[in-house]
């Protein structure tokens, strides 16, 4: 595990209940780092975990909102900020697959509009939303934006035709507004592989380890695998912008 000593420093992430996010805010609070956990308000998750790095002494805050929804999600980033007095980083790593299982991309038919609709509100524009609020305090602290993208942005066989084009997207979004916000302001993307998530670990056994054996690692990448390269791309690189890295075990 890398150490970076952001003391001082102030961090929102979006998503923050589970998965990845968790892991990256736990990393950031285990650097030093104030952290404001964004989650849906009616996710149970985030209220244990809450506790839990409260209880251990880290400077964590609440920031419930849902980044799909235009006006909400610039105002949880609002509230964010004034809480944490300032932002040096944000993780923009809320998303959906929009299904609880992966979709043949043979089937046209279930890439209803409404399916278009949630992967690209959530998995597009809730980053744009969000690092669009976020622009003032990052310029004014030369922080750093990181996106969740995925490897199936950069063509490899995503869970459904529109999360990959969604995350295409999100990787273009990024060098975009890597030329939106230079020089103040940093933005890249990690393109995480198969991780072993809440999403993935109902698949069958089988299934997982078909998973496993693609990449070169032989495994499945972990939240905390992706975190790292999170915290990296925020705090470290100074010269590292409008890039994705992937994160895949050498996926092949």
């Amino acid at each position: 595990m890398i150490s970076t000593d952001l003391k001082g420093k102030s961090a929102l992430v979006t998503g923050g209940a589970s998965g990845i996010g968790l892991a990256t805010v736990e990393l950031l609070l285990l650097s030093g780092a104030k952290v404001a956990m964004n989650h849906l308000a009616d996710d149970n998750r985030a209220k244990s975990e809450l506790a839990r790095f409260t209880a251990q002494g880290y400077r964590v805050i609440s920031a419930p909102g849902d980044v799909s929804r235009a006006g909400e999600a610039e105002q949880m980033v609002a509230q964010a900020i004034a809480q944490l007095g300032g932002l040096d980083i944000l993780v923009n790593n809320a998303g959906t697959p929009g299904a609880s299982a992966p979709i043949e991309f043979k089937d046209l038919d279930a890439m209803t509009e409404g399916f278009w609709q949630t992967i690209l509100s959530t998995n597009l524009i809730g980053p744009f939303r969000c690092s669009h609020a976020a622009a003032t305090a990052l310029k004014r602290s030369r922080g750093a934006i990181v996106n969740t993208a995925s490897v199936a942005g950069l063509g490899r066989v995503g869970s459904s035709i529109a999360y990959g084009a969604s995350k295409a997207g999100l990787i273009n979004l990024t060098r975009a507004l890597a030329v939106a916000l230079a020089p103040e302001v940093r933005v890249n993307a990690v393109a995480p592989g198969i991780v072993d998530s809440p999403w993935t670990q109902h698949w069958p056994s089988e299934k997982r380890r078909g998973y496993a054996e693609m990449s070169l690692m032989k495994r499945m990448c972990t939240p905390g695998d992706i975190a790292e390269a999170i915290l990296f791309l925020a705090a470290g690189g100074a010269m590292i912008t409008g890039q994705t890295l992937p994160v895949d075990g050498g996926l092949i």
